[in-house]
């Protein structure tokens, strides 16, 4: 794990890197959390934030990397007064978000079905989600949210 902070022309930036693990998600979730209490966001706001990146990292584990435990997952968190962005980057297999259709969430409770609602939790949670991939280079979730100043 490596994590690098910096303060440029108002922003804060951090970084976090770690192996593709399951149990690094609690590494991530600490991180998210933290740097998002600095944004001054509300809790409900963390939570969600904290959730869709979670998310995005099991979808990253378990799908680009296959489980493989190697794997690097770089997470790049900044945040001014007005957003936060983060920024996910893997080096797995790539992955079209356009062919995972919206769920119909009554036959999902109704069939009992677990798991398979990342994309559509973090669409639902955050202002913006984008996906970019180079196939052969890197794959990229890019994840923002308002702040919200009352």
């Amino acid at each position: 794990m490596r994590v690098v902070e910096l303060a440029v022309n108002k922003k804060n930036i951090s970084e976090l890197i770690v192996k593709s693990r399951t149990e690094n998600l609690s590494l991530i979730r600490d991180f998210v959390s933290n740097k998002a209490s600095a944004a001054g966001l509300s809790k409900e706001d963390i939570e969600n934030i904290m959730l869709s990146v979670d998310e995005a990292c099991t979808n990253i584990i378990k799908h680009a990397y296959n489980s493989y435990p190697d794997g690097e997952i770089v997470i790049n968190l900044e945040f001014n007064s007005e957003k936060i962005s983060i920024s996910i980057i893997d080096h797995g297999s790539t992955f079209n978000p356009d062919t995972v259709p919206d769920p119909d969430l009554q036959k999902y409770y109704k069939n009992g079905r677990v798991g398979g609602l990342g994309m559509y939790l973090m669409k639902t949670l955050m202002d913006d989600v984008k996906y970019i991939s180079v196939p052969g280079e890197y794959n990229k979730v890019l994840l923002s949210k308002k702040i919200n100043v009352a």
